[in-house]
C-alpha cells in the first residue's frame, strides 16, 4: 500500500508495494498465509491476470474463492473443491435416505396406532361387497384367446382370426 507496510504479496515476493498494487486491497500484510497459499497453487502472475479481468466490485468474492480453492487444493491435490463438493453431496444423499427411512418408519408406527377395521361385516355389507366384486370381475374384457398353434389369435368379440 505505498509508503506504509507492504501487502502480503509484495512482502512474500520481496518487492516494493506500489500505490496501485492490485494485491494490496485483497491481501493485507497482517494475513500473509492467505496470499502464500494462493501464490503456491495459482502463481502470482495468474492471480494478477485474473484480478485485472474481473470488475472491481467482484474482486473480493473472486479472492475469497481463490483462497478457498487453494486451501482445498492443498488438502486434496487431486480433487480440490470438487472433492469437498462430492463429499458434501454424498452426505446429503445419505441423510435424505435416512430421512426417507425414518418417515416410512413413522408412517408404519402411525398405522399401527390407528384403530383397525372391524373383522365382522354385516350381512348387508357382505352382500354388497360380493356383488361389487363379481360385477368388477365380469367387466374385465377378455380380448384375446391364444390358439395353441401360436399362428392365429382370435378376438372373441369379433369372432374372426387375426394373423400374427
Amino acid at each position: 500500500m505505498g509508503g506504509s507496510s507492504p501487502c502480503a504479496s509484495c512482502k512474500l515476493l520481496r518487492r516494493r508495494c506500489a500505490k496501485d498494487c492490485i494485491f494490496a486491497p485483497y491481501f493485507p500484510s497482517d494475513d500473509p498465509h492467505k496470499f502464500a497459499i494462493v501464490h503456491k497453487v495459482f502463481g502470482a502472475s495468474n492471480v494478477s491476470k485474473m484480478l485485472q479481468e474481473i470488475p472491481v466490485h467482484q474482486r473480493v468474492d473472486a479472492v475469497s474463492s481463490l483462497v478457498y480453492e487453494a486451501n482445498a487444493r492443498v488438502r486434496d491435490p487431486v480433487y480440490g473443491c470438487v472433492g469437498a463438493i462430492s463429499y458434501l453431496q454424498n452426505q446429503v444423499s445419505q441423510l435424505q435416505m435416512q430421512l426417507a427411512a425414518t418417515q416410512a418408519e413413522m408412517i408404519c408406527i402411525q398405522m399401527q396406532q390407528e384403530p383397525t377395521l372391524p373383522t365382522q361385516l354385516d350381512q348387508d355389507d357382505e352382500k354388497a361387497l360380493l356383488l361389487a366384486s363379481s360385477n368388477n370381475f365380469n367387466n374385465i374384457p377378455q380380448h384375446f384367446n391364444f390358439a395353441s398353434t401360436g399362428n392365429v389369435i382370435q378376438d372373441p368379440l369379433k369372432r374372426e382370426s387375426l394373423w400374427t
